[in-house]
């Protein structure tokens, strides 16, 4: 995508649409009053005809309005002027553009980022809008058979700016913007796929195409042979009653000298039928969206490639399918994981953390700064926060805090939440070292007490993405998230935000 920046009036601006915004009760924004006072107040009074309405999203687009050199101008409501923010101008700048690529418009002005808001920085303004505009052109149509339509004419955005200062923090924003964008991008197209085309070879492949693409990337995919021999029995579980063999896959960023990486731990769960313990069939088929997580953090280590950031971060994925057959693990069996921890799995369901475990333990020997899992782990969890917030948990309250302050301002939110020995005590076996289930009420928290027990003398945060991953529905897919909230604390932590 082609952006620039522009302190034109939008009236005067040479572009296939213009964006404008309309709050509560009429009050025009900056450059709707523009284009208002260009075109003799056409849209005063088709306010109050009630053709324009300011409730936050709604949009009408006019054509060949008077005094106007764009043959197009997107009239959005943006709401309450008082509750105006970076949040409602995503939304709404979010709405234009759906409505926009209906159209043919090649060239669009987005002039929503001369409101003030809660005062978002250039920056953010500019990267926001590469995001906003990313998610509208995002189309998947790979398996679709026969001619495909064509996409949104869509090839060129501008960003209106009080002063040409902001130019430069503003084209900052929409390069980060577009990084994020690719890396979401890839994040939804590998939760989007059909478990049968989306194996664990598949995502083990789609990463080392990453690594040939990206010099500073290299890449190492182990088999089950290999990690049988490193004692990786807990995540081999999980893959026993399944042909397809299960991988483990190493991506390894040098982006600076001498520095410890980041390591980020992506479930990469193809399909989970639920194995033994059989998920019902209602809704099975959004199984496939859990290796969100492999997605995810897959997807945020090509943005860090793209925009050659000074840090360190490695990428391990346990990548395995769940599948009942007459090879698969029981209920009541006991494994050994690579940590030496013996586990009784009550509910082969409960996969999730048997992967994960292993990937934790073979974390280690990288020796890192901070380990971040992220997992569709738990349908409590959605219980919880519904499909607005990542769970947050952590061992280290500093790390916790950087996350949530990185997904309020990459407006990918999380929400903190607690572990602690109270609910790790569930967890107890009469056989084993720990069980990898305990009770039923506080199950997500359970789940991260469970993966913290792997964790000692890391810094470990673990994000729990089960309502945030994928919308279903209507608008049923892959979100693409936590790509943003872990690309901006990345961002942050190498210093790489103006």
């Amino acid at each position: 995508m082609d952006y620039f920046t522009t302190t034109s009036n939008a009236a005067r601006r040479a572009v296939d649409c213009v964006i404008v915004g309309i709050y509560d009760r009429g009050k025009l924004g900056v450059a709707a009053a523009d284009i208002d006072a260009a075109s003799n107040g056409t849209l005063q009074r088709l306010y109050k005809r009630g053709d324009l309405s300011g409730q936050l999203g709604r949009c009408a687009v006019l054509n060949d309005l008077p005094g106007v050199r764009a043959p197009r101008v997107a009239v959005v409501g943006l709401g309450k002027v008082s509750k105006f923010s970076s949040r409602q101008f995503q939304r709404a700048l979010a709405v234009a553009l759906g409505t926009i690529t209906q159209t043919r418009s090649k060239s669009v002005l987005n002039a929503l980022t001369l409101e003030t808001g809660d005062d978002a920085s250039a920056y953010y303004l500019g990267r926001y809008t590469a995001q906003a505009v990313g998610d509208a052109l995002y189309r998947f149509t790979e398996m679709k058979s026969g001619k495909k339509k064509p996409g949104p004419a869509l090839r060129q955005v501008g960003l209106s700016i009080v002063k040409r200062g902001d130019a430069k923090r503003a084209m900052r924003g929409t390069e980060h913007g577009d990084a994020i964008v690719e890396g979401m991008n890839l994040a939804k197209d590998l939760g989007n796929l059909p478990p049968n085309v989306c194996t664990p070879s598949y995502i083990a492949r789609t990463a080392q195409k990453l690594a040939r693409k990206h010099k500073k990337i290299t890449a190492r995919v182990l088999n089950e042979t290999e990690m049988k021999r490193l004692g990786m029995h807990s995540l081999l579980s999980v893959t026993a009653g399944t042909n397809e063999p299960a991988k483990l896959i190493v991506l390894q960023y040098k982006g600076t000298t001498g520095a410890k990486p980041v390591v980020l731990v992506g479930k990469g769960v193809t399909f989970d039928s639920g194995g033994i313990s059989l998920k019902p069939p209602p809704g099975m088929d959004e199984m496939k969206f859990d290796m969100c997580g492999a997605a995810g953090v897959i997807g945020t280590l090509a943005t860090v490639a793209k925009l050659n950031l000074p840090i360190n971060v490695n990428v391990v994925v346990p990548a395995v399918e769940n599948l009942p057959s007459g090879l698969a693990t029981k209920p009541g069996d006991i494994v050994k994981s690579m940590s030496g921890k013996t586990i009784e799995i009550l509910n082969t369901d409960a996969e999730g953390r048997l992967i994960l475990c292993d990937a934790l333990t073979y974390s280690r020997r990288f020796k890192p700064e901070v380990v971040i899992d992220v997992a569709t782990l738990t349908g409590a969890c959605v219980i919880a926060l519904g499909h607005h917030r990542t769970a947050v948990m952590s061992n280290n309250d500093s790390l916790s805090a950087d996350l949530i302050s990185a997904g309020i301002a990459a407006e990918d939110r999380g929400w903190p939440m607690p572990i602690g020995e109270e609910w790790a005590v569930t967890l107890k076996s009469n056989f084993a070292d720990l069980a990898n289930m305990g009770t039923r009420e506080g199950g997500a928290i359970i789940a991260g007490c469970f993966l913290a027990k792997f964790t000692d003398g890391m810094s470990w945060a673990h994000l729990d993405i089960a309502g945030t991953a994928w919308k279903s529905g209507k608008l049923k897919g892959a979100s693409g998230r936590p790509v943003p909230m872990l690309s901006e604390f990345l961002l942050a932590r190498c210093g790489a935000l103006p």
